[in-house]
């Protein structure tokens, strides 16, 4: 299986247009892949909290609209990242509330699944209080393994990915706009994330600096046994990389961590 990640520079000088524009140029240029993966919050820049708002649209808007096609052009299974996401107008909010919100298309450029993403990073602060948090975990089924959906934040919390192994996921893919002053955390724990779930970690992060924050990027795939199988620096690169899904089954058939669990298992009462 062949996947691209794409490492997209997010600066503040190049408009949300051309990005988007941009963006679906860059996944076009990767047929032939079987996965293409954006980060998060590409179009507007993870820490631009007061664009959110601004330049938050429905998930049938416009990124959607250009990543459908993007994926049908290209003919992959695409992760788009993730968008500011406006719900409709609701009981709770007369203006819709915001989302941080993943699309995924198929190679026909269906929409196959959105995630909400369920943790919300700031602190009281910033994203944590401009935008609801999701309360379900995704997973999508490809030809070739299932994928289990987290983003950023997300990363923190191992009982997520746990859920996503139960629910079948052998391929976890993270859309991320990480810091570089915690650049150690997000290499340590994708490799984690791989090592304790037994599955591939495919971590696809931004580039450049936005609203002053110098981007992470270090997007990196992980394999089942936690080794680096490819990682990218820290500027726009495209980080592609070949890996064989088999290689969990194998994986956890060796070394059958996975079904010595105890704790967070519901148990058959006797």
């Amino acid at each position: 299986m062949r996947a691209s990640l794409i490492q997209i520079r997010v600066d503040e000088q190049e408009s949300v247009d051309s990005r988007r524009r941009r963006a679906a140029s860059l996944v076009r240029e990767q047929a032939g892949a079987d996965l293409v993966v954006l980060p998060e919050l590409w179009t507007t820049g993870a820490f631009a909290y007061e664009q959110f708002a601004v330049e938050a649209e429905p998930v049938d808007g416009p990124t959607y609209e250009a990543m459908a096609e993007a994926a049908s052009d290209a003919g992959v299974w695409l992760h788009a990242g993730s968008i500011p996401e406006r719900s409709a107008p609701d009981s709770g909010s007369a203006a819709g509330t915001l989302y941080n919100t993943s699309l995924i298309f198929s190679p026909s450029g269906e929409l196959a699944a959105t995630y909400r993403k369920i943790h919300r990073f700031g602190f009281d602060e910033g994203e944590a209080v401009l935008m609801g948090a999701g309360d379900r975990p995704v997973t999508v089924r490809l030809p070739e393994t299932t994928v289990g959906v987290a983003t950023c934040y997300d990363l923190r919390f191992p009982e997520l990915f746990r859920s996503l192994v139960d629910a079948g996921a052998e391929t976890l893919v993270i859309p991320a706009g990480w810091p570089e002053r915690r650049r150690s955390h997000w290499t340590l724990l994708a490799q984690a994330r791989a090592v304790e779930n037994q599955a591939y970690v495919l971590a696809c992060g931004t580039a450049g600096t936005h609203t002053g924050v110098p981007q992470a990027g270090h997007s990196i795939v992980v394999d089942p046994w936690g080794e680096v199988l490819a990682e990218a620096g820290s500027d726009e690169e495209i980080l592609t990389v070949e890996f064989d899904p088999a290689k969990v089954a194998t994986t956890r058939e060796q070394f059958p961590a996975l079904k010595d669990r105890v704790l967070g298992l519901e148990r058959p009462r006797r």
